[in-house]
C-alpha cells in the first residue's frame, strides 16, 4: 500500500527527473541556423557566462557530440568566435562548456591579433553569422611573463613584441615577471588592448558592433579556479 509519504517522494523524484531531462535537453541543443539567428549577441555572452560557471562548478553538459558531428557536416553555425592564448590550460570550448559548432576559435600566444586573424573574425561575424568575439586573456600566462622579461627566441621574439604595449601602459619601469600582480594587470590590459585593435583596423567589425549585430568583449581566465570575469 502506497502512503503519502511515499506518494510525495515519488512525485518530487519524476517532477526532479523531468526538470533535469528537460534541461539537458536545453543545453544541448544542437549548434544549428536556426539556433544562431534566433540569439541576440546579448544572448551569446549570456550562454558563455553560464557555460563557464557550469565549468567552473564541475557540471558540465554531457552532450551527444556524435550527433553534433552529423548535425555540422553541411554546414557551421557558431554563436561566437574567441581568440585565446595557446596555453593548454584555457582551451575556450571547455572553459565556456561548449561543443562541435558552438565557436569559431583562434589561439596565439598571448592570445594578440593579426592581419590573419582580424581577417578570420570577419569571416566568423560578417559572413558565417557569429554573434559576439571575446578576447580571453588568463592567469599566469606565460606570454605576458615573456614579454615583461623581454625574452628574444626565434620567431617568439616578434608574437611576444605584440604585447609590448600593454606591458609599456602598465610598467614602464621596473618590470620583471616575478611580481605576479604585474603579470595579471599587462594580461588584463593586453586583453584590452587587443579588443581595442580588432575594433580599429576591421572597419566591418567595427560598423556591425556600431550597429548592435555583434558584441565585442575582452574576458580574463583564473586557471586557479576555471572561473572567467568579463572586463
Amino acid at each position: 500500500m502506497i502512503n503519502r509519504r511515499m506518494f510525495l517522494c515519488s512525485t518530487a523524484s519524476l517532477t526532479l527527473a523531468s526538470a533535469g531531462a528537460a534541461l539537458a535537453e536545453t543545453a544541448c541543443l544542437m549548434p544549428t541556423q536556426a539556433r544562431q539567428a534566433g540569439m541576440s549577441p546579448a544572448d551569446v555572452i549570456a550562454a558563455l557566462k553560464e557555460g563557464n560557471a557550469r565549468f567552473a562548478a564541475g557540471a558540465m553538459r554531457n552532450c551527444d557530440l556524435n550527433a553534433m558531428v552529423r548535425e555540422t557536416s553541411e554546414g557551421q553555425y557558431p554563436i561566437a568566435a574567441v581568440v585565446g592564448c595557446i596555453d593548454s590550460r584555457v582551451p575556450p570550448e571547455l572553459v565556456f562548456d561548449q561543443k562541435i559548432g558552438d565557436l569559431f576559435t583562434a589561439r596565439i600566444a598571448g592570445n594578440c591579433v593579426n592581419t590573419d586573424i582580424i581577417g578570420s573574425l570577419e569571416f566568423a561575424c560578417k559572413v558565417s553569422g557569429s554573434k559576439a568575439i571575446v578576447v580571453l586573456g588568463h592567469s599566469s600566462c606565460g606570454a605576458v611573463k615573456g614579454a615583461i622579461d623581454k625574452v628574444e627566441l626565434g620567431h617568439l621574439t616578434h608574437a611576444l613584441q605584440l604585447i609590448e604595449p600593454a606591458v609599456a601602459a602598465v610598467a614602464p619601469t621596473n618590470r620583471t615577471s616575478k611580481d605576479k600582480a604585474l603579470v595579471q594587470k599587462v594580461a588584463e590590459k593586453n586583453a584590452e588592448l587587443t579588443l581595442a585593435k580588432i575594433l580599429s583596423e576591421s572597419p566591418i567589425l567595427k560598423d556591425m558592433a556600431d550597429a548592435g549585430e555583434i558584441v565585442v568583449m575582452a574576458a580574463m581566465h583564473d586557471i586557479a579556479t576555471g572561473e572567467i570575469r568579463f572586463l
